[in-house]
């Protein structure tokens, strides 16, 4: 593929010290049934081999594409860089340590394509560390603005955007260290675009104790900070839309075979 032709997908990748699941996570993405696609990875200054890991792999596949920040930055910053870097039509996100199916995108594509949809995600499989099932993680047929406020849809990994329709602007994600693709699809659902669930589990979310999603209140503090410093909510509103969204994630962190976001 000539580094100027423009392809269906781009994956964006954000790498930092994810080498014990990365061969997984890479592994799932060349196995996609649907081809039309580049994945670009950028590495945040791991310390393990991440980095080195990823270059093999597009030594191999010139569909992927690797970059490495001069600085740790954080994930909002290093999900900026590579939309910079994306030729796709769509964009999708996949961190380091979560899987899709083999026929995720082309299931997904084919969805948005019969309904219209710009915005799609899709039901995951939760996953304990070393790859154990937890539960299944079943998405609303649609979410408006309003129903995200007060929702705890975790979708980075299985969220397909189409910027034929979405301004790539919205996707430019804030600079803060956790909380940043929710304040982002808000972004993008207060200007109109309703997010569409395809109820069929093409992902995993992997649930590990490095992960900044892990740290219970750190992540509570940063959804506070989204309905104040970057919705600018009323407090009153903030704090109904907080407990809609407490209450679930309460409900979502039940060991419970099926969970309906």
């Amino acid at each position: 593929m000539d580094i100027n032709e423009k392809v269906t997908v781009s994956v964006i990748i954000p790498m930092y010290n994810c080498s014990p699941y990365f061969d997984e996570t890479v592994s799932s993405v060349l196995s996609q049934s649907f081809t039309d696609w580049e994945a670009i990875c950028v590495d945040d200054c791991s310390a393990d081999d991440s980095y080195e890991k990823a270059l093999s792999y597009a030594k191999k596949d010139c569909r992927i594409k690797v970059y490495k920040n001069e600085k740790n930055v954080g994930p909002s910053l290093t999900r900026n860089f590579a939309l910079e870097k994306c030729s796709g039509r769509y964009i999708a996100y996949l961190d380091s340590d979560d899987i899709w199916m083999p026929e995720k995108l082309q299931k997904q594509i084919g969805f948005m394509e019969r309904t219209g949809a710009k915005v799609c995600i899709t039901d995951y499989q939760t996953v304990e560390e070393d790859g154990t099932y937890r539960n299944t993680v079943h998405v609303p047929e649609r979410t408006p603005y309003r129903k995200l406020l007060s929702n705890t849809l975790t979708c980075s990994h299985t969220i397909l955007i189409d910027t034929d329709a979405v301004d790539r602007s919205l996707l430019i994600m804030p600079d803060i260290r956790a909380g940043q693709d929710f304040a982002t699809w808000l972004q993008i659902t207060r200007a109109g675009f309703d997010i569409y669930g395809l109820n069929e589990p093409l992902a995993k979310y992997r649930r590990h104790g490095g992960s900044i999603s892990s740290n219970t209140a750190f992540a509570v503090k940063c959804t506070w900070r989204v309905y104040r410093d970057y919705e600018k909510l009323p407090l009153p509103r903030a704090l109904w839309h907080f407990f809609g969204y407490g209450l679930r994630a309460v409900k979502k962190r039940l060991p419970r075979k099926k969970y309906r976001s």
